[in-house]
Formats: C-alpha cells, sequence, structure tokens
C-alpha cells in the first residue's frame, strides 16, 4: 500500500530518486507550506553493523544541516521514524534540477552562467568548511539549479562535520561517489576542505566540457586516473578552448592538495577575478555578520535569506568616519545607499535639515533621475552604508529584483507621504491666526 503521509507531512507526489531514499513533494500543514520528503527504509537483510552506518547515514544530514543556514543550501526542517521508515523533512526548491542534466554536450549551459555557479556553489561551501562541515559528496546530482539563477547544494548525509566532540552520527568508512572523489578520499587518506574543491573541480570541467575530465570505461579506470592521471586541457574537448578557466581548472584537479586552492573562498575569488560580473567575495565570518546585520533592519524584514545574502555580492560596502561627506550637493547621482551602522545629518546649504539612522535610506532621488543631488549627507561618527545603483541591481536574480523594487517603492511611497505632513504641519504653524 502507497503511504500518503509521513508524520504530519501529507505526500503529494514523488519528485525523485537517489542512493538513499525517495524524495517526495509533501505539504507541511503546520507551516502551511511545501517541502521535500525523503523517504528512506534499510533492507531487512542487511546486517546489525550495516543497519546502524544506514542509520548514521540518514540522519548526519540532519545533524550536518542542523549547524547551517545559507542560501546556497538546501535547509532541513526535520527528521524523523516511522514504521522503521527513516524521513526528512527539507526546504523544496520549486522549478529546480540538478546539475545532471547540463553536463552533456546538448544541454551544456552559458559559460557566464557555469562561473556563475561554481562561484555560487564555491561561497556556500566556504560556509560549510567554516562551520567545520566537509560535504565529502559534491557533484552535479547534489547542486540544484533553476531558471531564476537560484544554486542550493543538497544531501550532506555523507559530510564529515571537523568536531572531535561529534562522534553520534559520524561516517568514517569510505563514502562518496567515485567519478567525483579526491585522490586522498580514494587512498582513504586524511580529508579537508581542499577534497571538496576536487570534486567541485571534476564539476566545473564537466559543465564546460560534457565530459568527465577521468572518463574511462570502467569505474576501476576512473578512479585509477583520479589518482594518477592529469586530466586533459579544455582545448582538447571543447573547440572555442575557454582558456581563462585553464589556471581554474589546474588548481582545483592538482594531486596533490598543497598545490590545490587552500579554500573555496579563494577558488570563488579567482572565478570573480576572471569574470568581472562575479562580485569578488569578502572573507565569510565578514559577510555571515553582515548578512545579520541586515536582517535586523527595517528596510530588510520582509527579504528572504537568500537574497539578503545575494544583495551582498552585488551591493557596495562602505565606512565612513566622522564628519566625511558621503554625497554632496550638486554633484550627479546615480546611487542611493541605505545606512547599516549608525547615523547621517543632511544638510541643505548651512542648514541642517535631517539626521537619518540605520535601516533608512537616502540619495533616492538622484538614484531615480539621474539628477543633481540636492542636499549634502554627512556622517555622525562611524557610518557603515549600502551603496546600490541601476547597474548592481540588473545584476541581481530576477527573485531579489522583485523583493528589491517591492521594499523601494513602498519606502519611496512612505518618504512621499512623511514629507506631506511635514510640509502640512509647516503651513498649518506658519498660518496666521
Amino acid at each position: 500500500m502507497t503511504r500518503t503521509a509521513f508524520g504530519r507531512y501529507r505526500i503529494e507526489k514523488e519528485v525523485g530518486r537517489g542512493s538513499m531514499g525517495i524524495v517526495y513533494l509533501a505539504h507541511d500543514p503546520f507551516l502551511h507550506s511545501p517541502v521535500a520528503l525523503k523517504v528512506s527504509s534499510p533492507d531487512d537483510n542487511l546486517s546489525e553493523r550495516d543497519q546502524k552506518l544506514f542509520e548514521s547515514l540518514f540522519f548526519n544530514e540532519t545533524h550536518a544541516a542542523s549547524l547551517l543556514n545559507h542560501p546556497g543550501i538546501v535547509q532541513v526542517y526535520d527528521a524523523g521514524v516511522e514504521d522503521h521508515e527513516y524521513y526528512i523533512a527539507m526546504e523544496y526548491v520549486s522549478g529546480a534540477e540538478t546539475l545532471a542534466k547540463f553536463t552533456t554536450g546538448e544541454r551544456l549551459l552559458p559559460v557566464d552562467k557555469v562561473a556563475d555557479v561554481i562561484f555560487r556553489c564555491a561561497e556556500a561551501l566556504d560556509y560549510a568548511h567554516r562551520k567545520g562541515i566537509v560535504h565529502r559528496d559534491i557533484k552535479p546530482g547534489n547542486i540544484l539549479f533553476d531558471e531564476g539563477g537560484r544554486v542550493k547544494i543538497v544531501d550532506f548525509s555523507v559530510a564529515l562535520l571537523v568536531d572531535p566532540r561529534i562522534v553520534d552520527t559520524q561516517v568514517m568508512v569510505p563514502v562518496g561517489s567515485p567519478m567525483y572523489m579526491s585522490p586522498e578520499q580514494i587512498r582513504e587518506g586524511d580529508l579537508t576542505n581542499q577534497t571538496d574543491l576536487f570534486s567541485l573541480g571534476i564539476v566545473l570541467y564537466e559543465l564546460l566540457s560534457g565530459r568527465h575530465p577521468f572518463s574511462a570505461s570502467t569505474l576501476a579506470g576512473v578512479t585509477y586516473k583520479i589518482v594518477n592521471d592529469p586530466h586533459p586541457p579544455l582545448a582538447s574537448v571543447r573547440t572555442d578552448a575557454l582558456g581563462m578557466f585553464d589556471h581554474i581548472i589546474d588548481r582545483a584537479l592538482a594531486k596533490d592538495p598543497t598545490e590545490r586552492y587552500a579554500s573555496a573562498l579563494e577558488f570563488a575569488a579567482d572565478l570573480s577575478q576572471t569574470f568581472s560580473q562575479l562580485k569578488y567575495p569578502q572573507d565569510g565570518i565578514a559577510t555571515e555578520g553582515r548578512a545579520d546585520l541586515l536582517r535586523n533592519l527595517s528596510f530588510f524584514q520582509t527579504f528572504p535569506d537568500a537574497e539578503v545574502w545575494e544583495l551582498l555580492r552585488w551591493a557596495g560596502w562602505e565606512e565612513f568616519p566622522d564628519g566625511a561627506k558621503i554625497i554632496e550637493e550638486g554633484e550627479e547621482g546615480e546611487s542611493f545607499f541605505i545606512i547599516v551602522r549608525g547615523e547621517v545629518e543632511v544638510r541643505k546649504g548651512k542648514q541642517r535639515i535631517a539626521r537619518l539612522t540605520a535601516g533608512e535610506c537616502f540619495g533616492e532621488i538622484g538614484y531615480l533621475g539621474h539628477q543633481q543631488r540636492s542636499a549634502t549627507v554627512v556622517a555622525v561618527d562611524e557610518v557603515s552604508v549600502l551603496r546600490m545603483n541601476a547597474q548592481h541591481i540588473d545584476q541581481a536574480s530576477e527573485s531579489c529584483q522583485v523583493v528589491f523594487q517591492r521594499v523601494f517603492i513602498q519606502t519611496l511611497i512612505e518618504r512621499l507621504v512623511q514629507t506631506t505632513r511635514d510640509l502640512a504641519r509647516t503651513s498649518h504653524q506658519a498660518a496666521p491666526n
């Protein structure tokens, strides 16, 4: 008999199958939202040892995901066991497909889109690595991608949590997909975050060429080549060469980890230097703190986490000391600013006309009409702002643009209403008795 529910989740349809079970689209009646429900049950013929390994693999994903909150990583909400079947409730990414679809010659993505996808994967991995988690199974089938540009890494079931205090769900036997393993993973050596970067290098090569860089007729042949043979240059498998990727792939696929990228952030930085439209990544810890600051501002209260992190990629973060002029009356303006920390003073000539605090914005009229600035804005003490212009916003994903434009228009309306009230109050006070 086909199950129609697990726990509180009502199953709607099957959406995928993997090595650890079936994934369903389900409905969460408490949250009134769709979820992806991964369901699996161990084979009754498994030994007690293998039963324990199966359980560890399944709940390792929940344990790892509980430490992660990043827009590039699928969020896990809940997990449980019902009638000897295990289930995990996860974020459902509507319309998304795995990158496996885009690793064949007839379905290859545009080169700039490939760079963007791998860049986003590297940012998400950098976050996970800083949290002490090595994925260990990066491959096209574990990366979701949709037409809106969202990229999400999934399946932390075999993740390694690099913390000696965590032992209850750790899986220390050789795990992962052999075709995407690093040389040290195949040799069963000590693993670091760099094993994920080797795997990501293979994914990059496949997305660009439609071929595996260590292809062979047997799995044993593939693993032998990963350990011993150099990868073919892109020029040998793709006529338009794409030489700008050569040094990136060479470093990512270095056999010796000491010659590989030291971090995912370094991987992302190399991509951003090659493709100018990719925002050079800031330090991961600093970016995480900045995201927390934005979430606490009124301007960003309705922004989903993914849009907050994306905005940090394309907006300019700037710091100003006390007394510094952020914009000056009479200059041409095409940017507007949101105050993240501190206060600013708005001056018209020598007259002080307003003081703005964190969460408020200024310069929006010049941004909309490319007009000369009508006032000077000066930092009070130390001030942090986000600077945004039309070019920045055009680079954002469609979903981010929709959220941003809605909030921006609402802010303009509120500013207009407040200005009208102030004018009416001033007129009333100036009227003769």
